[in-house]
């Protein structure tokens, strides 16, 4: 989208009094170009002068600076910022308000979305859950999702029943979180969302095979994308599979939604004096046998610096809170005042 640029054109006119033109020229992806980071480190300041000063017919190169009227125009260096807030930017785009995370992956257990478990989808939850994504995609945060499948059948649980192989029950489980995500896909949309599926092996009639750079590129189009099939192999959780995409494209955070407020020092089911961790380190995870995600997500997160929020689902807000980067549930492998995971 061409964005109007004032240039001020120069009219020498022997008159007493000064004039000028100001013409408005489209900027072009060649103007994008050449107001780019290599040509500006950070703000560019351009002094449009105004015609000449007397009746002598003073061209505005001979003009000792007394009649000089200057406009003034900042050009913000970073792409996709404008010199002030809400302003357009040489890319269209309007700047955006400080937030933690630019890019996250919001992980969903079955369980959570299964609501009071009078039913597998409880649609309360998955519209609550489109409508805070809604609110932060407009803030510009990049949102992946991956759903888990427990709702309706996990495998670990099912493998050895009526011969049933552990392979063979891990791929039900995988088709299950397809289900979930087919049915948050529809919720996000129906409330003007662009929501993507990819499934981790081919279903090519109801969703597209997972492509990472597909995937990335949907992000950078402002499109929500959710990860479904998990890993696409056998005797991985969705929790790994949270960690895996996180990693590969490249989000800054693993946000669990969980149906409790975080991680506690105890059962807060059975012992209503447990404490809540604000924060913990990937060590304290492992060592203490903390059931926040299964070892492999863990050690997968602490090798790639990931941090991991863990918090309540059901409370309202929380998503919206927890993508901001606002203090909520327990973090770990990072700290709130800084986005770097420690170790």
């Amino acid at each position: 989208m061409a964005i109007p640029l004032p240039l001020t054109s120069y009219s020498p006119i022997s008159t007493s009094s000064s004039i000028s033109r100001t013409s408005f020229v489209p900027l072009t992806p060649r103007h994008r170009n050449f107001f780019s980071e290599q040509n500006f480190s950070r703000r560019l300041l351009i002094s449009c002068s105004s015609s000449s000063s007397s009746n002598n017919g003073s061209t505005p190169e001979s003009m000792n600076g007394r009649n000089l009227n200057l406009g003034l125009l900042f050009f913000s260096g970073l792409k996709g910022q404008s010199s002030y807030p809400g302003m357009p930017s040489f890319d269209g785009t309007t700047s955006k308000p400080p937030v933690k995370w630019r890019r996250v992956l919001l992980k969903v257990s079955g369980e959570a979305l299964a609501g009071d478990e009078e039913q597998n989808i409880d649609p309360k939850v998955t519209m609550a859950i489109a409508r805070e994504v809604a609110a932060v995609t407009r803030l510009g945060i990049e949102v992946a999702i991956v759903v888990g499948g427990g709702n309706i059948f996990r495998g670990s649980t099912w493998a050895g029943c009526s011969g049933l192989d552990r392979s063979s029950a891990d791929y039900i489980g995988m088709l299950a979180t397809v289900m979930n995500a087919i049915f948050l896909q529809a919720t996000m949309e129906s409330i003007g969302i662009p929501t993507r599926v990819q499934t981790a092996f081919r279903m090519s009639e109801v969703a597209e095979p997972y492509i990472r750079r597909r995937a990335i590129r949907h992000l950078e189009k402002g499109r929500v994308v959710i990860f479904a099939a998990g890993t696409g192999n056998p005797f991985f959780t969705t929790d790994t599979a949270a960690a895996l995409r996180c990693a590969e494209i490249n989000a800054e955070v693993v946000l669990k939604a969980t149906n409790v407020d975080g991680v506690f020092d105890d059962d807060p089911k059975r012992n209503p004096n447990a404490r809540l961790h604000e924060s913990l380190t990937y060590q304290e995870v492992t060592s203490k046998d903390l059931s926040v995600m299964d070892m492999t997500a863990i050690t997968l997160c602490q090798e790639n610096n990931i941090p991991v929020v863990v918090f309540n689902l059901s409370e309202p807000g929380n998503i919206a809170k927890a993508i901001k980067g606002e203090r909520v549930g327990t973090l770990i492998g990072g700290t709130w005042n800084s986005t770097v995971a420690a170790t």
